[in-house]
């Protein structure tokens, strides 16, 4: 097998059947010997049948269905693992990122003879709102990653074997796809694409933050280090007050009052919460990790007898 298309489905139906043709042209100017893999992410619409039914009458097609909803990015992983090609094409299904970037994406690939090829935005999409949370969440991610992060990467990315079979040895079950890619180093290189976009996407904005917390414990120790530095400058602010307190006291024999007593605890208080909150979630990922569960499960892999 020389290529392998990968791409995930939970609340694709609609985009199903023209992706199938836009990728399967676009594979078939590249070899005839390909496959297109599809990972049902427990989508609660008709994806699945959708996708089974284009899998009994097309040989290329592969479909795997997971026994529930377990994320995109573990779905991703999933269908990595099903993947045979020597080239792996990994796509959204939604069409917001062409799949005839395969042909310019393989020629970057033998050009500058890398590993990795992938497309970033050189201008977000969306408008005000949207741009503008994407610029704050990369830029969170810069300063708070221990690993530098490509900014606006995108999922569509055309990937030799050997890097693949080394991105799967990553097994984390809190996993941040974004994060792997890069720390499985090899040659990457990355080329601007244009993204469109996708009414009524499934990452809302909510799943964005959850997703950006989920990176920043899992690649970095960087809020850790920032609590110490907190309560160094806690400590040494109080203790300044403090000085303060005891010279009103011996030169004007004046008392500051309760109000800053109170103030001053529950300022601590809250430090000392919200320090505790991010001790629990690392914990919390030492404990879900020790617990060493399948990464995910399939229910069945649906694929044409006919090959």
């Amino acid at each position: 097998m020389k290529l392998s298309i990968v791409t995930t489905l939970y609340d694709s139906a609609p985009f199903i059947d023209k992706f199938y043709q836009r990728a399967s042209q676009a594979a078939k100017q590249a070899t005839d010997q390909y496959e297109l893999v599809m990972v049902d992410d427990g989508s609660p619409d008709e994806s699945l049948q959708i996708a089974v039914a284009l899998a009994k009458r097309d040989p290329h097609v592969r479909v795997v269905e997971l026994s529930r909803n377990f994320g995109h990015h573990k779905a991703l992983m999933a269908g990595l693992s099903y993947a045979q090609g020597e080239l792996i094409f990994l796509i959204d299904v939604d069409l917001e990122e062409a799949p005839e970037l395969l042909k310019p994406f393989q020629d970057q690939l033998e050009k500058n003879d890398c590993d990795v090829v992938f497309g970033y935005q050189a201008r977000r999409k969306g408008g005000l709102i949207e741009s503008s949370g994407g610029r704050i969440a990369w830029y969170l991610i810069n300063k708070l990653y221990a690993t530098k992060i490509p900014p606006n990467q995108s999922t569509v990315r055309l990937m030799r074997r050997d890097y693949v079979d080394a991105l799967l040895l990553h097994r984390e079950s809190n996993t941040v796809i974004g994060g792997l890619w890069v720390i499985t180093g090899f040659r990457q290189i990355g080329v601007p694409i244009e993204k469109g976009h996708r009414a009524g996407a499934s990452y809302t904005l909510a799943r964005r933050i959850v997703t950006l917390l989920n990176g920043i414990t899992s690649f970095s120790t960087v809020p850790l280090i920032l609590m110490v530095y907190m309560g160094m400058t806690v400590s040494f602010t109080s203790f300044l007050f403090g000085m303060f307190v005891v010279l009103q006291k011996l030169l004007y024999n004046s008392a500051v009052g309760w109000a800053s007593l109170i103030a001053s605890i529950w300022f601590m208080g809250g430090i000392i919460v919200f320090c505790l909150g991010i001790i629990g979630i690392y914990i919390s990922r030492i404990f879900v990790e020790t617990k060493n569960r399948p990464y995910v499960i399939v229910r069945k892999v649906h694929q044409s007898e006919i090959r």
